[in-house]
């Protein structure tokens, strides 16, 4: 591979962690020692297959829904460079006869941006906001990537009629980034916005220069804010990353909560070198972060966070481990972080059946019954990914498996879920389906 490849596959390989021989021995013993329970009796089906021609492929992101049910979601397309498939966004609308599927935008890989990797988000003003990976403006050579450093964009449909049936929306890049020792790069999710309408997220690189960051980068990335003012948008960088004890390299987003502090995870070091659960909060003029809660490497408490946190109605934070658990149940976990005395306690969920292989790479959603919901990436029979539910029952949690993909259907889920009023679940698989570029599913109770 050229450095190039090389550099993409250690971000978005994550395979790589374990040798292909390793990996072949782990199945046969999650086969023969792990007994996952019969699945729930509920309707999977997939709604679209991505062909990898004008629809895009490889939805990674995961969806958001508005209040009329549509659903919105992101294609990441190919890693850069990306040719012509850089990645898009898109629209499936519910009617009496299935889904109806519409493209809104296709990035061409250059100023407007490149592969976006998280979902995009409603804002104040009800645009569409999101990041792409790549793309904007050109990163410094020692920055990984010469191929853009990445965007934060807002979409809206046309303000007139277009005159064709399939009217591309309009985007606005409202910052590109630079990279380096003073910016961020490559920003892997979505954006959240606090009460005065200012947007915040995560960038996988950039800021301080460092070894100690993941996968060998020299760039443990930051905590970005672009505040809106006069028609335009000013970059602010509340946080860089270390690479100490507060973590490095965040790939999710961030969670505020009602006093207008925001919770993320950053996905690596950190004081047990497993990534740390971390706080910004408003302090004088500026940001303060502090390090909740530091996952220790190898172990069974869960390591490497990477899905976005969530709240539930008391304040606690749900959140997932892509790794760890308690043996023979090594596919990661689901953990939840409680309020206390001013603190915080940690309890672990569930270890999630894998025994070794990749876990979530997204977040968990939670129902009004309390019920949590996410997907697995690689576990089950056939190294496919999974989707599972967690139930609240005396004073434990019961898992059980929803569904497990079969290629066919989808392979390696990831990102954001959704519920609906009804209580059905949408998610994304980057992979597989029908033409082999991902779909999008539902699962009916």
């Amino acid at each position: 591979m050229t450095d190039q490849e090389q550099k993409t596959a250690a971000i978005f390989d994550i395979d790589g962690k374990t040798p292909a021989l390793a990996r072949s021995l782990v199945v046969m013993f999650a086969m023969a020692l792990i007994a996952m329970p019969a699945a729930q009796a509920q309707t999977y089906s997939v709604i679209y297959n991505f062909t990898g021609g004008a629809d895009g492929g490889g939805p990674e992101g995961g969806l958001t829904m508005d209040a009329a049910g549509n659903l919105y979601g992101t294609t990441a397309g190919y890693n850069q460079p990306c040719g012509s498939q850089c990645g898009s966004v898109f629209k499936l609308k519910p009617t009496a006869q299935g889904w109806v599927f519409t493209p809104l935008y296709k990035f061409t890989g250059g100023s407007d941006g490149a592969s976006p990797q998280g979902a995009v988000v409603f804002g104040p003003d009800g645009a569409l906001y999101g990041t792409t990976t790549f793309g904007g403006s050109s990163c410094p050579s020692d920055n990984q990537y010469e191929n853009g450093c990445g965007t934060v964009f807002r979409l809206t449909p046309q303000p007139n009629r277009c005159g064709t049936v399939l009217c591309p929306w309009r985007e606005t890049v409202l910052y590109r980034f630079a990279g380096g020792a003073t910016d961020g790069a490559l920003p892997l999710s979505q954006v959240a916005f606090d009460r005065a309408g200012n947007l915040y997220g995560t960038t996988f690189s950039g800021g301080a220069y460092t070894t100690n960051c993941y996968y060998g980068y020299n760039w443990c990335g930051t905590i970005f804010e672009l505040t809106h003012s006069n028609g335009g948008w000013t970059e602010t960088v509340p946080h860089i990353f270390t690479g100490g004890d507060d973590g490095a390299n965040p790939i999710a987003g961030l969670t505020a909560d009602a006093a207008g502090n925001f919770y993320g995870v950053a996905e690596a070091n950190g004081a047990g070198g497993g990534g740390t659960l971390f706080e910004l909060t408003p302090y004088g003029s500026g940001w303060a972060e502090n390090t909740l809660y530091s996952f220790v490497s190898n172990s069974g408490g869960g390591y490497f966070p990477r899905g976005t946190l969530i709240f539930d109605a008391a304040g606690n934070l749900y959140g997932t481990t892509l790794y760890g658990g308690q043996y023979p149940n090594e596919g990661g976990t689901v953990f939840e972080m409680t309020p206390s005395g001013g603190g915080w306690d940690f309890t672990q969920l569930s270890s999630l059946p894998g025994f070794l292989q990749n876990g979530p790479l997204g977040g968990v959603v939670r129902d009004s019954a309390g019920n949590l919901y996410g997907t697995g990436s690689e576990l089950g029979s056939g190294n496919t990914g999974i989707i599972f539910k967690l139930s609240p029952s005396n004073g434990g949690w019961t898992y059980t498996l929803l569904h497990q993909f079969s290629i066919s259907d989808g392979d390696f889920p990831s990102g954001n879920l959704v519920l609906d009023a009804h209580g059905n679940l949408y998610g994304t698989a980057g992979g597989g389906g029908a033409h082999g570029w991902g779909v999008v599913w539902e699962i009916t109770p």
